[in-house]
């Protein structure tokens, strides 16, 4: 018995010794410690020690070449865990990279025991977190974001009352996602391109598209850059990198990665910036588009909104995964969860992520938690899926828009007299461009067979001659705004 003892005593000595040699090389570069911030629902605290630290070090990840690293870092996690037995000199050299082997069957949870937690700079309140890691923003800068979100929160009110009123025919709010749209879009570069899918007219509006072109394209007129051809709020412009919106949910993300591959094989300074619903990351085009991004290194932005609602749809009915942002780390992207109604976590969250993807040819995946407070669209009554109490909630007590604004005049950069002035003055601008959108001219019947090809084809001016004969036959089931 004693030579026995005696024998396990001598091989666990030696297994620790391995162990210990094999930590002992690799403590230049230790994990993240669990306890390096603490986290509380959606609030983040950064210790006081974090400061100026650098984007490896806040955003932790290993590039593809690395693979030795990946190895090391990977054995040093096996070997903390006494309960797994890993033979640390045996790996298998398979083609991705080599993997360790261990005597123990261990299947990889299907989920963590704690849910990614969710970066903020201001509490509900507009408070600072205590010891907040964020990029500065400039008086100017934040007086110039909390205008752009006042004007799209009155555009929304307006246009979708227009609509009610019969004047056009379909429209979408981003009522509770005014921080998403403005401060990322503060956060980007104009020559960056963007593939929105519906809810991002506060992007375009941050670039310069005008309260007239707004009105223009929801009205269809001659001086829509569509020419009625898309139906309203499907906004586009070549002028301000932004690609035209198309209805069918998800295509754009694979389109997102490959115009990032085009920009990276340009060598441009410039990325790609998609963003997309809770509901289109449960599309295969964002599987497809996150693992090209990932293996071609693609400079690309992923930005989900999720505002917990696919139309009708919660988010417990959709997926059983910790929401998206993990979804990323299973396609090697790097990811963060970010509050999605504060502006400021927001806009240093994709500030840095730019930085990220620009300058080290790489994608990130950002995870917004946000609200959709309005209806989906003109189409939807989102009161038969969901309380009228939670919408209120959200609207007062968790609105992006007036969290923002407490910011604003606690720092003394706003005011009463202020808010009065700019919210009259937009919505003035507002109704004097649908009036000039009302009155100009339907585009001409010819334009519905323009700008489809680069040459027109045989089998559309047949479709022309066959439609021009038509009206005359029925000429009085023709709109008579629309010019012949």
């Amino acid at each position: 018995m004693a030579t026995l003892l005696l024998g396990r005593s001598r091989s666990a000595i030696q297994n620790l010794l391995k162990r210990t040699a094999l930590l002992s090389a690799l403590t230049h570069s230790p994990p993240p410690s669990s306890s390096a911030a603490s986290h509380v629902g959606c609030r983040y605290r950064a210790p006081p020690s974090q400061g100026n630290r650098s984007l490896a070090v806040l955003f932790p990840f290993s590039r593809h070449e690395s693979t030795k690293a990946q190895i090391q870092l990977q054995q040093t996690h096996l070997a903390e865990d006494d309960d797994t037995q890993v033979q640390l000199d045996e790996v298998l050299d398979f083609p991705g990279g080599k993997v360790a082997f261990t005597s123990e069957m261990r299947f990889i949870p299907e989920s963590a025991e704690k849910r990614v937690p969710c970066y903020r700079v201001l509490n509900d309140d507009g408070v600072p977190m205590p010891y907040s890691n964020y990029v500065k923003v400039s008086k100017e800068m934040a007086v110039k974001m909390y205008s752009a979100m006042v004007t799209l929160q009155t555009m929304d009110n307006v246009f979708y009352e227009l609509q009610r009123q019969g004047r056009i025919s379909f429209y979408l709010t981003s009522m509770g996602e005014e921080a998403v749209n403005i401060a990322s879009a503060a956060a980007l570069s104009a020559d960056d391109v963007i593939l929105p899918q519906y809810r991002e007219p506060g992007v375009l509006l941050w670039r310069g598209f005008t309260l007239q072109e707004f009105a223009n394209q929801l009205m269809g007129n001659e001086a829509d850059f569509g020419k009625g051809k898309q139906m309203p709020i499907h906004y586009g412009s070549n002028k301000h990198n932004y690609i035209t919106i198309s209805s069918p949910i998800a295509t754009q993300l694979p389109q997102a990665a490959g115009v990032a591959y085009a920009l990276k094989m340009e060598g441009g300074k410039a990325c790609a910036v998609t963003y997309f619903g809770d509901g289109a990351s449960s599309e295969g085009d964002f599987h497809a588009a996150m693992n090209f991004a990932a293996v071609m290194e693609a400079p690309v932005i992923f930005i989900c909104r999720n505002n917990g609602w696919a139309i009708s749809t919660p988010i417990e009915e959709q997926f059983r995964s910790d929401g998206v942002v993990v979804k990323g780390r299973a396609y090697g992207i790097r990811s963060i969860r970010v509050d999605g109604n504060d502006t400021l976590a927001v806009y240093s969250a994709v500030r840095t992520a730019r930085e990220m993807a620009v300058n080290e040819n790489r994608p990130v995946l950002i995870e917004a938690l946000t609200y959709r407070a309005g209806h989906h669209s003109t189409s939807d009554d989102s009161t038969k899926y969901r309380s009228i109490d939670e919408i209120e909630y959200w609207k007062k007590a968790r609105n992006p828009v007036n969290r923002f604004k407490r910011w604003l005049e606690s720092n003394e950069w706003w005011g009463d007299e202020d808010e009065l002035k700019l919210r009259q003055s937009v919505k003035k601008e507002l109704l004097q461009a649908i009036q000039v959108a009302e009155k100009a001219q339907k585009p001409a019947l010819e334009e519905l067979f323009r700008d489809v090809y680069d040459q027109v084809p045989s089998n559309l001016e047949g479709q022309e001659r066959q439609l021009r004969e038509t009206i005359k036959k029925h000429i009085g089931d023709y709109p008579s705004d629309v010019p012949l």
